[in-house]
């Protein structure tokens, strides 16, 4: 059974409003906003909100047909039919869904064939009164090569979006997700997290479960080392920033976008500051340069993977003792001077992504 459920599914400005329309479509299936049309990037929860959906039907009609598949799931079911003559058990078996909920919808772009089946069968169930659910990358009208016909039928009922988590989001998501794995991380490394990995929850709950396996792991090591016999009691196992770090140095470094560079970052914490772009690498250290360089060194800290020296050697030849305390020095501030933290979030959303 999946956890799937409306439950564990943590609501945001971003998807609040996907979130409201699933839960009317679970409640009245085939009555209102049918189809229901969710589109958003990779990892933002649409495949969470059908799961939800089928599982709030079933609660409340545990008779009900409901048939969840990915569109390439279809494409293949068509396929084989074709090839084995069995068209006829195919079309019984997803035209008698009281639910359809199809996944990543967008495959079938360039399949005619399956397109104009797919079209007979959401005719079929619509004319039914039956709920259709479906998901996307993109709006219905900007997936290419899909029929007119099919576009205009997707946007009968209601489409909505969903968006990327913003960084108060995903605090919540780590938090919460931490939690229910009993999982002991310090605010800090929270606040890390959130800002590094920004792209979808998806993400957010891998590098949770990373971790704890790694604590896990860790913490079994440690009760053996302080065994009788073994070393003394070394009492519990924390997590640090440098071994959240290694832990998670691909997943880290996955979310680092190519065109995000030291120099970039200079001139983007330089121009809203206010300060000449050569007091980045400048001996200079009045109150506002220092502070506007330690953002910036604390900012290649988190929207890059170089190493601590080779942003020391970025900022005008500073060594990695220098980076560690520009990075101290802005993570207390953001958590002691509330403008602060405003400053060095608006930065990184904005080197982050920069459409935003």
């Amino acid at each position: 059974k999946s956890t799937n459920t409306f439950d564990t599914f943590i609501v945001a400005p971003e998807n609040e409003l996907a979130h409201a329309a699933s839960i009317s479509v679970a409640n009245d299936p085939g009555i209102v906003y049918n189809p229901l049309f969710i589109y958003g990037a990779t990892g933002l929860g649409k495949t969470h909100l059908l799961h939800a959906i089928a599982q709030a039907v079933l609660r409340r009609d545990p008779k009900a047909h409901i048939l969840y598949v990915t569109s390439e799931t279809f494409t293949n079911d068509y396929i084989n039919a074709v090839a084995t003559r069995e068209l006829t058990a195919f079309r019984s078996r997803y035209r008698e869904a009281d639910v359809l909920l199809v996944d990543d919808i967008q495959f079938l772009a360039e399949k005619e064939r399956t397109q104009e089946e797919f079209f007979h069968t959401f005719n079929d169930l619509h004319s039914q009164r039956k709920q259709i659910v479906l998901t996307s990358d993109r709006p219905a009208r900007e997936i290419a090569s899909l029929e007119d016909r099919l576009v205009s039928r997707f946007n009968w009922g209601f489409t909505v979006d969903i968006g990327a988590p913003r960084l108060e989001t995903r605090t919540l998501i780590l938090r919460q997700k931490a939690a229910a794995v009993g999982l002991e991380i310090a605010p800090e490394i929270i606040s890390f997290l959130a800002t590094r990995i920004a792209r979808n929850v998806r993400n957010l709950e891998g590098a949770v479960m990373k971790l704890h396996g790694y604590q896990k792991l860790k913490e079994a090591q440690w009760a053996k080392e302080s065994a009788p016999g073994g070393e003394e009691n070394k009492g519990p196992f924390v997590l640090t920033l440098d071994m959240v770090t290694t832990v998670l140095h691909d997943m880290l470094a996955d979310e680092v976008s190519d065109r995000i560079s030291a120099e970039l970052i200079q001139k983007k914490v330089a121009d809203y500051y206010r300060i000449p772009i050569v007091d980045m690498t400048s001996k200079k250290r009045t109150a506002s340069v220092a502070f506007a360089r330690q953002v910036a060194m604390h900012l290649c800290c988190q929207l890059t993977s170089m190493s601590l020296s080779a942003i020391g050697e970025a900022f005008g030849g500073r060594d990695h003792g220098t980076v560690i305390h520009a990075r101290q020095t802005v993570t207390d501030r953001c958590s002691t001077m509330p403008s602060v933290k405003t400053d060095v979030d608006y930065l990184y959303e904005k080197l982050s992504n920069p459409r935003g």
